[in-house]
């Protein structure tokens, strides 16, 4: 055809001024470069298909490799917190077995205590009734006798009754002096063994009777922060936060590098409360500025209070007291926040009147009195200013003024023994303190603060030159020092006792005393063949 195209116009035709060779010869040049551009794009796109299924299959294979590392991760957990939950369980149940074993124990002993009580009991009952008859006998022997020899004396001399009656009288007296004497020493001894030994009887029975845990002291309380950012906020800018904080709950809120935690600290309990349930409030909500600092801590004193009046209304209902003013319901839950040397005041109180109850019901008393006066006995820990005086002078007038009985207001007044004691009731409020507050675990000190004592109190004795070693024993309050016989003479060794007892005195803070013993043994041996 292009020959043909060719031929026809090699005569120079023009088909309106435009050359046909031209037209074909571009013609041709235009479908030439088209299939090109048509093979390249094929081939660029095959290309580029071919790249991205490769690109697509490493991504799969990449994904499929974390999500399988996602879920063994996942299943790791997973199995780390069933072992940690069954463990805990595990630890709980442990746990509750020695405390059942403790139990039964104790239930063991004081059932042996009882017995054992009973026995002595039907002895001495026992040995009284014999030592009676035989005085009876006694008794019976010794008229006859006399019968009989005032009627020989009256037959003898023929004299007058009155004047032999008046005569062996006092023989027998003179003769039965001593023997009278003794026998008076003897039941007097007898006697104040018996009372020493019921009193044991019952302190015992009642302390048994009553099984309570020991109480941690709070002085501070620390608050969790979710971040690092909520340190900020709570500061807020040049510190109008903390200070609005800390002007409207009366605590110093302490912010320092310590990671995500704030720590509030008070003297008094129920401010410290009040502001740890606010801040509380204010972490969780996430909005920190003095207008919802006033509203979180006006909640929280809300809160707080009605927590004061449903501990108070608890320990009434607890020990089965009725007919308490509101005011002094209300003063009692206070003392769920107070503590005195680390023993809860709320649960001492509970507790002392418990003991109480129980004394009276062993003396024959009035158990509801005595626990009455037994659970008000430190109320007046909670009393604001408005009184003067001493927590049982303030007490006592506190509980006068919302209706108690006097006898009430003596055992109160009187427990820490400021005034006289009226009653017997009041006796047992003393006694009954005194057994909670004393015994073993009511009030110790905290073992990191121990524990801190102990290792100073050897710290500062291996300080000292020529000291090999140190122990601190009997709760402190003891130090033995082993110095190096090798290096340390005797009059060495009391100058080293000397000099740590000055630097004890110096440099330590501890209730009563402390001994020091400075230990120096040579020891020589040889071995004869």
């Amino acid at each position: 055809m292009f020959s043909a195209i060719t031929d026809f116009t090699s005569g120079h035709a023009l088909l309106g001024g435009v050359n046909v060779a031209d037209i074909v010869e571009f013609a041709s040049l235009f479908f030439i470069s088209l299939a090109a551009c048509f093979l390249l794009v094929w081939a660029l796109t095959r290309h580029t298909r071919y790249t991205a299924q490769r690109q697509a299959a490493d991504l799969l294979t990449v994904d499929r490799r974390e999500a399988a590392v996602v879920a063994h991760d996942i299943r790791r957990k997973a199995e780390e917190e069933n072992g940690e939950r069954l463990a805990k369980i595990n630890r709980e149940i442990d746990r509750r077995e020695i405390e059942m074993e403790v139990r039964l124990r104790e239930i063991r002993d004081h059932e042996e205590s009882i017995a054992l009580l009973d026995y002595q009991l039907e002895q001495r009952t026992e040995r009284l009734a014999r030592e009676a008859a035989s005085i009876r006998q006694a008794r019976d022997a010794i008229r006859e006798k006399s019968r009989d020899l005032r009627k020989r004396l009256e037959n003898l001399s023929r004299l007058d009754a009155a004047e032999i009656e008046r005569s062996l009288r006092d023989e027998i007296r003179a003769g039965c002096a001593d023997e009278l004497r003794a026998l008076r020493r003897e039941i007097l001894d007898r006697s104040e063994q018996d009372t020493l030994d019921q009193a044991r009887r019952i302190l015992i029975t009642s302390m048994q009777r009553l099984s309570t845990k020991p109480n941690n002291d709070i002085t501070a309380t620390i608050v969790q922060l979710p971040n690092e950012e909520m340190k900020g906020r709570l500061i807020g800018r040049e510190g109008r936060n903390i200070k609005a904080f800390e002007s409207e709950t009366g605590v110093t809120l302490l912010i320092d590098e310590t990671p995500q935690m704030a720590l509030i600290s008070s003297f008094d309990p129920v401010r410290r409360e009040i502001a740890r349930v606010a801040l509380e409030n204010l972490v969780k909500d996430g909005r920190v500025h003095p207008a919802s600092i006033e509203n979180f801590v006006r909640e929280a004193r809300a809160e707080v209070d009605l927590a004061i009046g449903q501990a108070g209304g608890d320990a009434v209902q607890k020990l089965g007291i009725n007919g308490l003013h509101p005011e002094i319901v209300h003063a009692l839950g206070r003392l769920k926040y107070r503590f005195s040397y680390t023993q809860n005041a709320l649960d001492h109180s509970i507790e002392t009147g418990f003991l109480c109850s129980m004394l009276a019901s062993e003396l024959g008393l009035n158990p509801g009195l005595a626990k009455r006066a037994g659970l008000l006995h430190d109320i007046g820990k909670t009393i604001g200013g408005e009184f003067e005086g001493s927590h049982a002078a303030i007490g006592a007038e506190f509980v006068r003024r919302h209706g108690e009985t006097p006898l009430i207001v003596n055992a109160i007044a009187a427990h820490h023994e400021e005034v006289k004691p009226e009653s017997l009731y009041a006796g047992l409020v003393i006694l009954a303190d005194t057994i909670s507050a004393t015994r073993p675990g009511a009030r110790t000190e905290q073992m990191g603060n121990y524990l801190q004592r102990l290792n100073r109190l050897e710290t500062i004795a291996l300080g000292i030159a020529g000291v090999q070693q140190a122990y601190a024993i009997q709760a402190g309050r003891e130090v033995r020092v082993i110095v190096n016989p090798s290096q340390v003479d005797d009059d060495q060794a009391k100058a080293i006792a000397r000099n740590l007892r000055q630097r004890v005195e110096a440099e330590l803070q501890y209730p009563s005393t402390i001994k020091i013993t400075v230990i120096r043994e040579t020891r020589h041996t040889e071995t004869a063949t």
